[in-house]
């Protein structure tokens, strides 16, 4: 039952985007850095992520408006092959006057990791689901009215997976085109 009312929900903010007056999609390359450098022994415990990011955003008005946010991000850390998807919505504060446009964004919602290795003809996999929050901002170049440039977006990223240590030094940045409908 939880499982439905989450997606009721999650449904219904990706459905605010269509009764905006403002329409952006973006897409483009992310890059996530999970945990710090620094840990209690000294030694560093920081893995770096490549992957993807596409969000729909949707303006009520010049300011303001709703985003739903989608990535995917992949690593090798130690012969593990680990994945991370993460699917976000929330509210946005946007500047959208003149050529840069400044915003930011508190998007909350779900994630997926999972890893796989193998060895010797052996093959081990695990995944598990868990909560996600990001907080940040960036900023859009226009190119022309119907296209702009996504210079850079950087979130603070919390993950939280039941029976997992997880950390709050988590950042992601993300760069793209936007196309503005």
């Amino acid at each position: 039952m939880q499982k439905f009312v989450v997606l009721i929900v999650f449904l219904g903010l990706l459905a605010l985007p269509l009764m905006a007056q403002k329409a952006e999609v973006f897409g483009g390359y992310q890059y996530l850095r999970l945990g710090s450098d620094n840990s209690n022994n000294g030694i560093g415990n920081a893995i770096s992520f490549n992957g993807w990011d596409t969000s729909v955003t949707g303006y009520f008005n010049k300011y303001f408006g709703v985003t739903g946010d989608f990535s995917g991000n992949y690593a090798t850390v130690n012969g593990v092959n680990v994945h991370i998807y993460s699917y976000t919505g929330g509210p946005v504060v946007g500047f959208r006057e003149g050529r840069v446009n400044p915003f930011v964004h508190v998007l909350l919602g779900g994630a997926h990791v999972s890893a796989s290795a193998s060895a010797q003809g052996v093959s081990v996999s695990q995944s598990k689901n868990g909560f996600t929050t990001l907080f940040g901002g960036g900023v859009d170049v226009k190119v022309n009215r119907a296209v702009a440039v996504r210079l850079a977006e950087f979130d603070w990223v919390y993950y939280h997976f039941s029976d997992l240590n997880t950390s709050n030094d988590n950042v992601r940045i993300t760069t793209g085109i936007v196309f503005r409908f």
